[in-house]
């Protein structure tokens, strides 16, 4: 089963980024291919049921496997960046952090009203990020079908901050 997998080759790192935090880093993932592979066609088969118009990835690591589900779905990947980093005009969307707040961006012209689209991000904690993400979308009159991440840490509560059904939330590797 793909958790498993993903469990025995996800690595925790302590005290990262900060005293008190234990990092789950999916870079050793990228060191299988065939588990690369696995978790696009396991994304695909869990989300048969719905229909997307674009996937959308959110900075930076929603762009590891947001481009290659796009590829496998047949639809267009469009990027959510960190405030600053796209060139063209953008929606701007801020949202709380335990220590301030952040400001992720999309461009204005990204899609069109009615876009069906996939969320992708390789992690899902609190949901701050997400959230911000599906605002914008919903911003450009897109509608969020469904999110789909690598991780989700369940103790953070992520999931109670996303405007979705449970089904509609997948994610490959929970921890509670």
């Amino acid at each position: 089963m793909i958790e498993q997998q993903l469990k025995a080759t996800i690595r925790d790192i302590p005290d990262f980024p900060k005293p008190g935090i234990v990092f789950k880093d999916i870079t050793p993932v990228f060191k299988d291919p065939l588990l690369c592979q696995s978790i696009v066609d396991t994304f695909v088969q869990r989300l048969a049921d719905c229909t997307f118009d674009a996937v959308v990835g959110v900075d930076s690591r929603g762009f590891l496997f947001g481009p290659m589900i796009a590829v496998k779905l047949g639809v267009p990947f469009i990027p959510i960046r960190k405030k600053g980093k796209l060139p063209g005009k953008t929606l701007s969307e801020t949202y709380a952090l335990e220590y301030g707040t952040a400001t992720v961006e999309i461009h204005d012209d990204a899609f069109g009203p009615g876009t069906k689209v996939l969320i992708h991000d390789d992690l899902l904690a609190t949901g701050g990020t997400v959230a911000a993400s599906a605002r914008l979308v919903e911003r450009l009159g897109g509608v969020v079908e469904a999110y789909a991440f690598i991780v989700a840490l369940d103790f953070l509560k992520g999931r109670d901050v996303l405007n979705a059904a449970p089904s509609r939330i997948v994610a490959l590797a929970s921890y509670p």
